[in-house]
């Protein structure tokens, strides 16, 4: 049987949150609430997949402890717009692992998300498992991301205009990938928040990184996973997969589980029919698992 219940995040907002299953925990940001029809099929349209946090929860719960909590979801719902730096991105990922009497626990995230596990793993000695999906734990995109999200918040400053762009469409109406026509829906403060978040990991390196020698580690992508941004955005290439694919071998060499998945993008890769067969044979791999729960 499911729990719920909330953490006090660190600008004083609350978080929902649901607990599910026995064994290790395992701290996943996802949704699980469903998506309406149109936003679902909209989602379906451009790659996505509208139902991959229940889907996760559901396969993993039956080994591990899994503590869902929707934080991009949250995040978009009270933006944290000056505030969203790596250490309050880890203090807000330990407070929902307190909410749910979580010390010690494994973490998964995809994309930015995926990010903020590993500034968390630099940061507490809590965490027992990582796994990385959709962005490289080298070399990653953190210029290029800056690029992308400060476009993003001039958009969305500009929507506010007497005279927009005309051309503009809503992502329901647009060409799947053509980022050049949609129009930009989220609000300034939303935008500024990851604005604030790709501006404070500037200095960041990486390479250097001091990730824990001992924590198990994985990181997947996809081998297509790269987006180039035209000027509108950026003018940037985010490289997601290269560079995964072109440090692999240094990365097993210093401890990383890593999969190049072959013909697939930023969002075919993070479905739950790919992601839920990676999770389940590492978790096991690395005893991060409880008994199997009965049918």
């Amino acid at each position: 049987m499911a729990e719920s219940g909330e953490a006090v995040l660190h600008d004083g907002s609350r978080i929902a949150l649901t607990v599910q299953g026995e064994g290790p925990a395992l701290l996943l940001p996802v949704r699980l609430e469903p998506y309406g029809t149109v936003e679902a099929e909209t989602m379906r349209r451009w790659g996505g997949d509208p139902d991959v946090g229940l889907a996760l929860v559901r396969g993993l719960s039956g080994t591990n402890r899994v503590i869902a909590a929707d934080y991009e979801g949250h995040r978009m719902a009270h933006p944290a717009a000056d505030t969203l730096t790596p250490d309050h991105l880890a203090a807000d990922l330990l407070a929902i692992a307190d909410a749910a009497g979580a010390h010690a626990f494994g973490y998964y995230g995809y994309s930015w998300l995926a990010l903020s596990g590993l500034q968390l793993a630099l940061r507490t000695d809590r965490l027992q498992a990582l796994a990385m999906g959709g962005f490289p734990p080298v070399d990653g995109p953190y210029q290029s991301m800056l690029a992308v999200t400060r476009a993003a918040h001039a958009m969305s400053q500009a929507s506010s205009n007497p005279a927009p762009n005309q051309s503009a469409v809503p992502v329901a109406d647009a060409e799947p990938g053509d980022w050049d026509h949609v129009s930009v829906q989220t609000t300034e403060s939303q935008t500024r928040q990851f604005v604030t978040l790709y501006e404070a990991l500037q200095g960041f390196d990486d390479f250097a990184a001091d990730v824990p020698p001992e924590l198990p580690r994985l990181a997947f992508a996809g081998a297509e996973d790269q987006i180039d941004y035209s000027a509108q955005w950026g003018g940037v290439r985010v490289r997601i997969g290269e560079p995964l694919a072109q440090h692999q071998a240094a990365l097993i060499a210093a401890g990383w589980d890593v999969q190049v998945l072959a013909g697939l993008d930023h969002l075919s890769a993070m479905h739950s029919s790919v992601v839920l067969p990676i999770l389940t044979g590492w978790l096991r791999k690395i005893g991060w698992v409880g008994r199997p729960a009965a049918d």
